[in-house]
């Protein structure tokens, strides 16, 4: 056993500099997914949204013909069973339907009519949540419209509008480990035809299926032969309709895919906003229905209800409109550019996420679906595009409030109430597009009745597998160890009131990051710093292990953490097992050791102030006494070397055993000043170790993709007790 001691006072170093950032474009989707081609293999017209050329004028809505219902109906009569007694009146388990005045005049809709007619009916709709259990997505769509879908008259025109084009790419299955690309992230057609079939023994003739892609009529014509749509809209004699290019809108026909101008909306979110003519007739006179492939989404956490309304979505920032899509989450090509350079800001992508789910609570306001019939036959877990994990159960869920629909969604999916979630999304505990909607329309989802002869299966916590596209994921199945942050238990929590992630504990007494607790040392008592760590004190200090990486994963590299404070400073302890000892010992202890991260060493993270958490300092200290400092101002992208902790530092090491002790006070003023009876102090513990594999490994994981320290959103905490 060989030990060392060394004191770093203040150092004669001054240098400051700003975190290098490189220009980078990623490609984007409507719907989030990768760069897709049209088959063949040719770039398709979903090429990298952020890269198109800014607006130079708004693109004008084109001029109208004959009411696209009649295009609509120009497909084979739809066979029809016999209207029995109640086809044709409003249906007693159903909600009185009274049209209103027309919100179409003049080539235009009255959008604040709309969302005035939306929103009141949102606010009010408190009816339950369906959830169904089957087998084949052709009965379990026969049976969810059934339940849930509202009775009108036989003569009504009916949208469907399910998710076609929320696919990864088209691919060869024969190149791709047999994965076409699009199974298991679309709406199934033969749920839509279950769907179809239920209308149609009501007495409805006109049935129009549509969805908006963003893409050419030929890439959209191929996708709908390749996904069976089709087939199967002919076989039921129901029209097929590209809800944003109808491939001769812009030339002749109907154009049941024009955009029209919306009035009325100038101080939403999506000002811009146009809608197509087909949409806008069914919100007008007829019925129109979401049927959403029910899965997590890598950004809006899940695709369902209000996800689902992107399909409908044309802005007239540029020309064609069809093609702005991407406008909807403009925000979020900022985030990418800096994660691409390498330097992930978590806030950056929050803000990225509220702002879309502002804008698509717009959306949902104005284009609000009479219900909403999820396709979960199988739900998908992972991230919508690449990962896929198909839910145990296959379901079919509905309601007519898309927003309480979503909610239960969520919780199927692991993804409600979670303070695994909230930990990585800034204190949302479910996607915040529920969120924003829940706090715009007042409801209180907790009070969200299920029923249904699936509603058991969310009696007990549900498997959750989320892959983000920030760097993290959400793995766990019932009977294992909880997440980070605890399991989701305990009564549903209001949205988050601010926009910064919470300091502390969650609802219920559930603590979102992990927590170490700091003894005072009673006045007069020492710490005596030799590497032994033999002094009683260090007994009432708790400790913390962990050997997990910065992705949460085993090594099977254990430390030990322990932390004592007092005026004269912040008392650590670590205790490495399995240690390499690989340091560089020709480079003097007394001195900054500047890239002692790639040498083995232990690190320690920690905010003074809770109300600035991106503002930090970092102490490496290797397994013989070297020591680097700095102090980070990651939103400022600013580092100071010039920072000395003002640390003490004993070590002792035993090669033949592995181990290594490191004993440390850090006396640096701006830590001094921090350290107060019960304050919690945002923190973490890092530790660098080997040659070949490198182990990076974290106290409390940032699960980014690649090692990442710098993520002051997944610190945990060290509580000062008094």
């Amino acid at each position: 056993m060989s030990g060392t001691r060394t004191i770093h006072g203040g150092r004669a170093r001054r240098k400051s500099c700003a975190f290098a950032a490189l220009p980078a474009l990623l490609a984007l989707l409507a719907g989030c997914g990768d760069r897709q081609r049209q088959p063949g293999g040719a770039p398709g017209d979903g090429e990298p949204a952020a890269a198109q050329p800014p607006a130079s004028s708004a693109a004008p809505a084109p001029a109208a013909s004959a009411s696209s219902f009649a295009a609509a109906s120009a497909h084979p009569a739809v066979p029809t069973a016999a209207p029995g007694a109640s086809s044709d009146v409003v249906a007693g388990a159903s909600q009185r339907y009274e049209a209103g005045p027309s919100v179409i005049a003049s080539d235009s809709i009255d959008g604040a009519a709309l969302r005035k007619r939306h929103i009141e009916r949102l606010k009010a709709d408190d009816s339950p949540v369906t959830v169904l259990r089957g087998e084949e997505p052709l009965e379990l769509g026969k049976r969810i419209c059934e339940a849930v879908v509202p009775r009108r008259p036989a003569a009504t025109p009916v949208l469907l509008k399910p998710n076609i084009c929320g696919f990864d790419s088209v691919k060869d299955p024969a190149k791709s480990k047999g994965d076409d690309g699009v199974t298991g992230r679309i709406t199934q057609p033969e749920f839509v035809r279950g769907v179809v079939q239920c209308l149609k023994a009501r007495g409805h003739t006109k049935i129009t299926i549509a969805e908006g892609c963003g893409h050419s009529h030929k890439f959209w014509k191929d996708l709908v032969q390749r996904t069976g749509y089709e087939a199967m809209a002919a076989e039921e004699g129901a029209a097929l309709v590209a809800m944003d290019d109808d491939g001769v809108f812009d030339v002749a026909g109907d154009k049941p895919g024009a955009p029209l101008a919306i009035r009325g909306i100038e101080a939403t979110h999506v000002p811009t906003l146009l809608m197509p003519r087909v949409l806008a007739e069914h919100l007008d006179r007829g019925l129109f229905l979401s049927l959403p492939r029910l899965k997590t989404h890598r950004y809006s956490v899940i695709s369902a209800g209000i996800k689902g309304m992107q399909g409908t979505v044309m802005l007239s920032d540029s020309a064609p409109a069809y093609k702005q899509k991407w406008r909807m989450h403009r925000e979020l090509k900022t985030y990418l550019d800096t994660k691409a350079a390498g330097q992930e800001d978590r806030a950056l992508y929050l803000a990225s996420l509220r702002a879309f789910a502002d804008r698509m609570v717009d959306v949902l306001e104005i284009s609000t679906p009479d219900a909403v019939l999820g396709d979960g036959a199988p739900a998908m877990g992972g991230d919508g595009f690449q990962v896929l994990r198909p839910t145990a159960e296959r379901v079919a869920v509905g309601g007519t409030n898309p927003v309480r629909v979503d909610r239960v969604v969520a919780e199927l999916l692991g993804v409600w109430n979670s303070p695994a979630l909230a930990r990585e999304l800034g204190g949302h505990r479910t996607s915040p597009l529920i969120d924003a909607a829940a706090k715009r329309f007042g409801l209180d989802l907790k009070a969200t009745a299920i029923t249904g002869d699936g509603a058991d299966l969310l009696k007990t916590p549900r498997p959750v597998h989320y892959k983000a596209m920030a760097p993290f994921r959400l793995d766990w199945e019932p009977g294992q160890t909880p997440l980070p942050g605890g399991p989701a238990t305990g009564p549903e929590p209001a949205p988050p009131a601010s926009q910064k992630a919470p300091e502390g504990g969650q609802d219920g007494g559930t603590p979102a990051r992990p927590e170490a607790r700091a003894p005072r040392l009673p006045p007069g008592e020492q710490i005596v710093l030799d590497g032994k760590a033999d002094d009683a004190a260090w007994s009432r200090a708790k400790a913390v292990q962990w050997d997990t990486d910065y992705a949460g994963q085993r090594t099977g590299f254990p430390t030990r953490a322990r932390f004592l404070w007092s005026t004269a400073g912040l008392h650590a302890l670590f205790e490495l097992s399995n240690a390499g000892l690989n340091t560089d010992r020709s480079k003097p202890v007394g001195e900054e050791r500047k890239g002692l991260y790639r040498e083995d060493c232990i690190e320690l993270f920690l905010t003074p102030d809770p109300g600035a958490p991106k503002r930090y300092f970092e102490v490496e200290i290797g397994p013989f006494g070297h020591l680097f400092d700095i102090a980070i101002d990651h939103e400022a992208r600013l580092e100071d070397t010039a920072w000395s902790s003002g640390a003490t530092i004993a070590t002792s090491q035993s090669a033949s055993e592995r181990t290594a002790v490191i004993e440390a006070r850090i006396a640096a003023p701006g830590i001094v000043k921090a350290l107060a009876p019960d304050a919690r102090l945002p923190m973490n513990l890092y530790r660098m170790e080997g040659k070949g594999p490198r182990h990076y490994l974290a106290w409390s994981p940032p699960r980014t993709t690649k090692p990442d320290f710098h993520v002051p959103e997944a610190f945990g905490v060290l509580v000062l007790d008094p």
